[in-house]
């Protein structure tokens, strides 16, 4: 018996629905050898990387965001947040766009640090931006459209979030207990930093900001609330990571995006794995400064040795908080159920 060709097509569009409610949102933490460089694909497919690595090496920081896209079948990257303007973040800009097609570049606006090397930075963005890219600059509160995911700046040029986003603004009884440091006149303080939300996974990633602007955020309330996946600030840096910021996000996953020689340092180290809640701890390299000790298992590390393949970490998350982590070294992987 002949099925009429309508009933073909009403069954394909009843099918359709639930093939797309499969799609998840994948997160690539690529290794740029102690900078950073992370690749967030949304369930529609659209992209965002934060950040691009450093200049020169012969177009390696290029190359490994751009294998990580092909993993996820991308053919252009829809928004590059450049955190600030420093050699680990920006520097591979103009690289990058000679390897793919970027839609838009994010930004706080002006580089504040001037000299030789704040100008070099600035012709390499600018030579990025001159490859076609439109150029959006944001502030505290601004978001970032990408179909179905919530992204909002919560920090930019030197400013913070005013108002709690949905779920914060609980008062932080531990500001007390935690001085201020010397202010940082300097890129990092800066920092674009974003929240990212699907349903009710959160994660948060604060680029390079340092530990007075991270207070600012916290204290008195805590304005951005708690998150399942914390990207580590500053690749694990102690003039980041205090313990009053990282106790307030309250994460179950921290991911370190260190070097084998930057970032990674033991107080901090220290202060991520000793938060409240957390799970684990999950590195792009092992810290050589910090032995045996104050580093994660070698199954929970991309790359464990100092000169290394660019290995990478790859994140699922599913809009009921539910996500699972991948070593792309070794397919060691673990997952992690919904909860808070």
């Amino acid at each position: 018996m002949r099925i009429p060709w309508l009933t073909i097509a009403l069954f394909g569009l009843l099918s359709a629905p639930a093939v797309q409610a499969a799609k998840d949102l994948r997160v690539f933490f690529v290794d740029v050898e102690g900078g950073q460089s992370t690749l967030i694909v949304g369930p529609s497919g659209e992209s965002m990387l934060i950040d691009t690595g450093w200049p020169g090496h012969n177009f390696r920081d290029a190359d490994r965001i751009v294998a990580a896209a092909k993993s996820a079948k991308l053919k252009r990257i829809d928004y590059v947040i450049v955190t600030h303007y420093h050699d680990d973040h920006v520097g591979g800009a103009a690289q990058l766009v000679q390897r793919i097609p970027v839609g838009t570049f994010v930004d706080h606006g002006p580089n504040i640090e001037t000299g030789k090397g704040a100008d070099r930075l600035n012709e390499i963005y600018t030579k990025a931006l001159a490859g076609g890219a439109k150029r959006l600059t944001v502030k505290p509160g601004d978001t970032i459209p990408i179909k179905g995911l919530e992204v909002t700046v919560v920090a930019a040029n030197g400013e913070h979030i005013q108002q709690a986003l949905p779920g914060a603004g609980e008062s932080n009884p531990e500001c007390q207990a935690c001085p201020r440091k010397a202010d940082d006149p300097s890129e990092n303080a800066r920092s674009v930093g974003v929240v990212i939300q699907y349903g009710s996974f959160r994660m948060v990633d604060l680029g390079d900001l340092t530990w007075n602007k991270e207070l600012d955020m916290v204290c008195p309330k805590n304005l951005i609330g708690k998150a399942q996946v914390f990207v580590v600030s500053h690749h694990g840096m102690d003039i980041s990571n205090s313990p009053v910021l990282v106790r307030a996000i309250h994460p179950r996953l921290a991911v370190m995006n260190n070097g084998a020689r930057k970032g990674g340092t033991p107080d901090a180290w220290r202060t991520v794995k000793a938060s409240p809640g957390l799970e684990d701890l999950w590195q792009l390299h092992f810290a050589m400064a910090g032995g045996k000790e104050t580093n994660v298992p070698d199954t929970m590390i991309a790359n464990i040795d100092e000169i290394c393949s660019g290995n990478y970490l790859e994140m699922t998350a599913q809009s009921d908080g539910s996500f699972t982590v991948v070593n792309s070294r070794n397919k060691y992987q673990r997952s992690y159920p919904p909860g808070r």
